[in-house]
């Protein structure tokens, strides 16, 4: 005869917060039966849960997390909690990995010992999509993780000496004709469109040695057009904002990879800042590119937000509004 034992814990919720905790028609209690394997029902101002202790354990663990930002003023909203609950699971599954496994699914070490790792499926495969293809596309919206993720592979890559050097460029839009007018020597010219590349860099990275690297040529930043005319062997190239690159841009990069080479184009196809009588070569690439062997695609959601839960909030309310514009 097995005998299961079924505890309960009760939590107390304050008064002014207890709609947005539990959600409308009991929504997040529904939620988080799903994500913490219990039976939640609301009681008065209480939220009842039962189920094995160990699971009882971590969902208290996440209540107290809940309390902590109605204590110090922050208002959060019902898909607040939610973001929070999946994100609280995330982080215990990934600690949990992590003992048993040896931190396998660590990406890489940045230079303050933080683990870098993917937090979603879809991250899980497109890191795993980059690893078994020489081209992989990575497309969806900001905060998805896919420049990041690309830049934790390269700097990896570069660490095991499975490439000599990380290429990391993208398009300037804005530049054009105006750039010739702009103070300032060229490269002061083209930094701001390479910035986040270089805070991505700096957060794997200990800055000192950056710049090292940036000397040696071993880390090459620099705008697309920079790339015509090369030839690019055991390099790993990372091509960011791609919805912004012309038809012509997109085929001259693809074709400059040479052997030993890994390429990951990252963009957002909501996102184009090109003239309206200009194609995206994104747009195009996806197109051509499907069922050739080596390339990979990897499609990102909302879902894979990883940032403040409002960029999430952001990104679904544009998603709507454009859809509804688009059916009148």
């Amino acid at each position: 005869m097995e005998v299961k034992r079924i505890l309960k814990l009760e939590v107390q919720i304050p008064a002014e917060a207890f709609f947005n905790v539990v959600g409308t028609k009991d929504e997040n209690l529904k939620f988080f039966e799903e994500i913490f394997g219990l039976k939640i029902f609301a009681r008065g101002t209480s939220i009842i849960a039962s189920g094995k202790e160990e699971n009882l354990d971590r969902f208290e663990e996440f209540m107290e997390k809940v309390s902590s930002y109605f204590e110090v003023g922050h208002v959060l909203m019902p898909s607040d909690i939610r973001n929070l609950a999946i994100g609280f699971k995330l982080e215990k599954e990934s600690l949990k990995t992590q003992k048993e496994e040896n931190f396998v699914d660590t990406i890489l070490f940045s230079h303050k010992r933080k683990p870098i790792m993917a937090k979603t499926p879809t991250q899980k495969l497109y890191v795993e999509t980059i690893k078994q293809n020489d081209i992989t596309f990575g497309i969806g919206p900001a905060g998805t993780g896919k420049t990041y993720l690309a830049m934790a592979v390269a700097v990896s890559y570069l660490k095991q000496n499975k490439v000599n050097r990380i290429i990391l460029t993208r398009p300037a839009v804005e530049a054009g004709e105006k750039l010739g007018f702009l103070p300032g020597s060229l490269e002061e010219k083209v930094d701001p469109y390479l910035r986040p590349l270089y805070d991505a860099l700096y957060d794997m990275v200990d800055p000192e040695k950056v710049a090292d690297m940036i000397e040696k040529k071993v880390i090459e930043v620099a705008p697309l057009a920079f790339m015509r005319g090369r030839t690019l062997n055991d390099a790993f190239i990372i091509l960011d904002e791609a919805q912004n690159t012309t038809k012509e841009q997109m085929k001259m990069l693809l074709t400059r990879i040479g052997f030993g080479s890994k390429a990951v184009i990252t963009g957002d196809i909501t996102q184009i800042d090109l003239p309206k009588t200009a194609q995206s070569g994104l747009v195009e690439a996806i197109n051509v590119l499907q069922d050739v062997k080596g390339i990979g695609f990897v499609k990102f959601s909302e879902k894979d937000v990883v940032r403040h839960p409002i960029v999430q909030r952001i990104i679904e309310a544009y998603s709507r509004y454009e859809e509804q514009n688009s059916k009148e």
